[in-house]
């Protein structure tokens, strides 16, 4: 089902991203070595629940957290967990916030402490692809014109675009059509209306794109085992120009205050 949201709908959309940004905020603040993933997730629970929003992930189909934590290898969809941050890990963390009756979405990738030149080199190309998808959501061009637009910006540097996983409608529910895949043909698959509200998230492997899932259901690693990087804004799709719902702003005034910009 296809849901085409008003203007009101997309300004409570923009109100739970206002949350949502804020709850990767504090995440972000406490991101260094020695930390567990698990006290993450309970400062972005507890953030999110006393600003009157529910987790969007907790509980969904049985995940047990408020926040998807993958690290290195890890490409989506990680628990939190006693694993304690170290020196040279990136992480990504994906969130969702339900308020209003609305969700929204988006995911950030961290470096731990100093990063490989390599890895911190994926990080700003996969970011840099968000946008190059984010021009793409406008009224009258096409689903494949969004990943033709990612895919053909990472690849051109030596990365793999996953395949398996996709970027999706969001709104009254957490996962709406339409897919919206990281590759593809430009003119090809739906036509973007005005008013469609889409959760874009390019997931990029230094390496092969092929993943694997691990044996607890959720977890995707890459299979050549090198890292991964996600970036993931919500969007409203408009004519000329997407309007971009979540915001990294709270995030990068943290690290641009901790000197680990990454863009």
């Amino acid at each position: 089902m296809l849901y085409l949201k008003t203007d009101e709908e997309i300004e409570l959309i923009r109100i739970s991203a206002q949350v949502l940004g804020k709850a990767h905020a504090e995440v972000a603040k406490r991101i260094e070595p020695g930390v567990a993933t698990k006290e993450l997730d309970r400062v972005a629970d507890e953030f999110i629940r006393d600003h009157k929003g529910q987790p969007s992930f907790k509980g969904y189909n049985g995940f047990p957290s408020a926040l998807c934590i993958s690290v290195n290898d890890v490409v989506v969809h990680g628990f939190p967990s006693g694993y304690r941050l170290k020196e040279g890990d990136i992480i990504s963390v994906d969130c969702g916030v339900l308020l209003n009756g609305f969700h929204s979405d988006s995911a950030f990738t961290y470096p731990v402490g100093e990063i490989q030149p390599e890895v911190k080199a994926l990080l700003k190309r996969t970011y840099e692809s968000l946008y190059q998808g984010i021009g793409k959501a406008v009224a009258g061009n096409r689903i494949g014109d969004i990943g033709f637009a990612v895919q053909s910006y990472v690849e051109q540097a030596g990365y793999g675009v996953v395949r398996e996983l996709v970027g999706h409608g969001v709104g009254k529910f957490l996962h709406e059509s339409p897919e919206v895949p990281n590759y593809g043909r430009r003119g090809q698959g739906p036509v973007l209306k005005e008013g469609m509200t889409l959760a874009i998230e390019p997931m990029i492997t230094l390496g092969k794109r092929s993943v694997v899932q691990e044996r607890d259901g959720w977890t995707i690693r890459t299979t050549d085992r090198k890292p991964a990087a996600h970036f993931e804004h919500t969007v409203a799709v408009r004519k000329g120009k997407a309007e971009i719902l979540t915001t990294f702003e709270y995030i990068e005034q943290v690290l641009a205050d901790r000197s680990m910009a990454i863009a």
